[in-house]
């Protein structure tokens, strides 16, 4: 038998014979050796011939780890039998080359799918493909098409489309938003529709094709209607935003719209622009800084001190002017950017950083003292005199009572002892402060003789005296007669 593979070993190193020259026997012919026999080789045939097969069978092996099962496809392209790098390049490749014939206005004209930015996302189908078949499970072998989304770049496809037919395009007008001078209201512009080619038609076309195993396919060029990306109705959901920002735009202290805007200055802060075929508010922080800078002048104030009278006891009797804190405006170095970032989110309250100042309180102890001796009253505020006049009290058989009061009442007019049986009567008297029963400071028009006890028991004042008091002491001024 013959080795099929021998290995080299010094059992089979060449062996060379070597005939020596003997001397001659008898005259006779000189004897030779004959060359000696080489060793027997070693037969490692069944050696050889199993690592072979041996170093297939592993070989196979490791390749079903690495190789997508046979009949899988993706988006219609076979890529059985490769690894998932080869079958994203086989499948990126015959996307890219599949040819789109334009019928109708496009007259036949053959444009690629790579010119129309076609494109699916290969690596990762691929990669999918290979972990849902693997080629060393056979239950995976011939499954069933793996779908994919092939897009196409919009922008992309349009320019080469409108340039291979030009007459199928007509761009379409969005609708807008715009700030109405006249309703001082943000008001609609309308869309209006153009033509092209429908994009998404022609991409399931493509898709379609593709999944058939077609390289090629005809498409019609005819123009189709292109809606506007910016419709009606999404113009007046804008509108209906903006012009709800104008009715609270303004800057705010709390609850209270300190500062308004008017929606006229509002409209010079922002705008309504089309990006990206959307709508959106695009604010001026310029415009808005303008106001901020004047913020200080009407936002800050001074507090406004309570003031109110009251009796001996500290009991509140009338509040003269009701306080009020003042307050402070704080660090609006950035309130203009912030504000513009507000607007952009559809925010039209900013709400100011102040300070409150709290307000005083003041208190304003009021009483009366009548001298019937001196027929003199005299008007105290928190112990100094504010004023003191001549008055007229009771005369000896109407004497106006002597003792501590306190005022209990006002009328503005009033007739006096005009009543049945009544031993005078004097109509209108005016400004009556009631601090005693039937007794009243009141304003007496009818004599000059002030100083002098001239009454029925009342104190009578010139009238603007009497206003005076009427206005000056509320109810509850003590009032303190005596002798």
């Amino acid at each position: 038998m013959t080795d099929l593979i021998a290995a080299p070993g010094p059992e089979t190193a060449p062996t060379t014979a070597v005939a020596e020259t003997l001397p001659p026997n008898d005259g006779g012919r000189p004897l030779e050796w004959a060359p000696r026999e080489p060793a027997p080789k070693k037969h490692r045939t069944g050696l050889w011939v199993g690592i072979g097969v041996g170093a297939l069978l592993v070989t196979a092996g490791a390749a079903s780890m690495i190789l997508i099962a046979p009949g899988t496809t993706i988006a219609g392209i076979p890529v059985g039998g490769l690894t998932p790098g080869a079958a994203a390049d086989v499948v990126e490749s015959q996307l890219a080359n599949t040819e789109i014939t334009l019928t109708g206005m496009g007259d036949d004209q053959v444009v690629s799918a790579s010119e129309l930015g076609a494109s699916l996302d290969a690596r990762a189908l691929a990669e999918e493909a290979f972990a849902a078949h693997p080629m060393w499970d056979v239950t995976g072998w011939l499954s069933e098409p793996a779908p994919a989304d092939i897009t196409l770049d919009p922008v992309l496809a349009h320019e080469t489309l409108r340039a291979l037919v030009p007459g199928s395009y007509e761009d379409s007008v969005n609708a807008g938003v715009v700030f109405d001078e006249d309703s001082s209201t943000f008001v609609t512009t309308p869309a209006e529709t153009g033509t092209g080619i429908d994009l998404d038609a022609l991409d399931s076309a493509l898709t379609a094709a593709i999944a058939d195993g077609l390289p090629s396919l005809s498409y019609s060029g005819d123009p189709a209607e292109v809606p506007a990306a910016i419709s009606d109705e999404d113009a007046a959901g804008v509108a209906e935003t903006a012009n709800t920002m104008l009715g609270t735009l303004g800057f705010y202290v709390g609850d209270e719209r300190t500062v308004p805007i008017a929606p006229k200055v509002a409209a010079t802060w922002f705008a309504i622009d089309a990006v990206d075929d959307q709508l959106e508010i695009v604010a001026d922080e310029a415009a808005i800084q303008s106001v901020v800078d004047t913020l200080s002048e009407k936002v800050n104030r001074e507090p406004v001190a309570a003031e109110s009278v009251v009796n001996a006891g500290g009991d509140v009797l009338r509040e003269i002017t009701t306080g009020e804190n003042g307050r402070e405006l704080g660090d609006v170095s950035g309130a203009a950017a912030e504000f513009a970032a507000q607007l952009e989110n559809g925010e039209a309250v900013y709400a100011l950083d102040v300070t409150e100042v709290e307000f005083e309180h003041t208190t304003l102890h009021r009483y009366i003292d009548v001298n019937l001796s001196q027929q003199q009253a005299h008007l105290y505020e928190n112990g100094t005199l504010v004023n003191s006049w001549a008055i007229s009290s009771g005369l000896s058989d109407t004497p106006t009572p002597t003792g501590n009061f306190a005022v209990f009442g006002h009328t503005a007019m009033q007739d006096m002892g005009c009543f049945e049986g009544a031993s005078y009567c004097t109509e209108n008297v005016p400004y009556n402060t009631w601090f005693a029963p039937d007794i009243a400071f009141h304003g007496a028009y009818w004599h000059n003789n002030f100083g002098q006890q001239m009454s029925h028991g009342c104190v009578n004042l010139p009238v603007w005296q009497a206003e005076f008091i009427y206005n000056w002491a509320p109810t509850g001024t003590e009032v303190s007669v005596h002798w």
